[in-house]
């Protein structure tokens, strides 16, 4: 790659997420790889695919989004199967490159699709409890309410950062009645709710999920209660990792953030850390609604193969 590749792929990738806010990490990624792959001089398939891992090596210094991964794991599928199909390097150049912006095209439509197979899970007059904010929960319950649905939603605070706050005010704008609360109220609610409504940082191949802090938990509660969680969440966030437990979540879905807490009280000095993320086990996810269909948590492995 010449000296300059590094500075294309960022600027690539900040043009992407510029364009279009609601573009994931894994969607920039693809369509980063795709523009990488368009001005390859490489003459060889093996010279690609290394041009292709430096843009991700430079897009990982970019970004630590667990996505970017899977954006890549997605794009080296591609790169593989293709050249299966055309042995030709120019014609396997030219099809990944049209797959590339094909892709690109097609996950616009992901969310829509997912709303459109989770709607029948959202019934009239039930609670529904949400964490955090996800874009594919918002579009499904909006979509929910356009059909003139009645329903009700309770949006944790989604603390350290307060996430819940940007979710009350984004359902609010699209008539969606909800309340906000603490998160430490989750437990008392709980047998008021119908069922858990989250999203998904990533999905991991045993059909874990990595999401907002505080996930965890709440299953554990939902699931205490017998009240179904339900995951949404594009296929593209499908990544080839098989953690074990909480320290086990791979590099890049694991971030921290420092608290300053306001009270004097709290003795000097001290240093007050708290992750962003968690990773909830399968068994506490009763089904995965996806652009590939509503799955169980033990079919993201076979998706992941095909």
């Amino acid at each position: 790659m010449s000296a300059e590749e590094p500075s294309f792929v960022c600027q690539t990738f900040t043009r992407i997420m510029e364009q279009n806010s609601d573009t994931s990490y894994a969607v920039a990624t693809v369509g980063v790889l795709t523009e990488v792959l368009k001005r390859s001089q490489s003459t060889t398939m093996m010279g690609a695919q290394g041009e292709l891992r430096e843009a991700y090596k430079e897009l990982q210094k970019l970004h630590t989004n667990i996505t970017i991964k899977s954006g890549f794991q997605l794009f080296i599928l591609f790169v593989t199967r293709s050249f299966e199909e055309n042995p030709d390097f120019n014609e396997c150049k030219r099809v990944l490159i049209e797959r590339g912006e094909k892709f690109m095209e097609m996950t616009q439509k992901a969310r829509t699709r997912i709303s459109h197979l989770g709607n029948p899970f959202i019934r009239d007059n039930i609670r529904i409890l949400v964490h955090g904010h996800s874009k594919v929960v918002v579009q499904l319950l909006s979509y929910a309410a356009a059909c003139h649905k009645r329903f009700h939603v309770l949006v944790t605070e989604s603390r350290p950062d307060n996430a819940g706050w940007h979710m009350l005010n984004t359902l609010a704008k699209h008539n969606v009645p909800a309340e906000l609360i603490t998160d430490t109220a989750v437990g008392f609610y709980m047998e008021t709710i119908d069922l858990v409504l989250v999203g998904a940082e990533a999905v991991m191949e045993n059909g874990g999920i990595i999401n907002k802090i505080g996930t965890f938990q709440i299953a554990m509660a939902a699931k205490e209660f017998n009240k179904p969680m339900y995951v949404t969440a594009e296929s593209y966030k499908f990544v080839r990792a098989y953690p074990l437990n909480q320290r086990d979540i791979p590099s890049g879905a694991q971030r921290f953030v420092d608290l300053n807490p306001s009270s004097a009280e709290i003795p000097c000095p001290s240093h007050f850390v708290n992750p962003l993320n968690d990773y909830t086990p399968p068994k506490f996810i009763r089904l995965l609604i996806t652009d590939l269909g509503v799955l169980t948590p033990s079919v993201v492995s076979d998706e992941l193969i095909k």
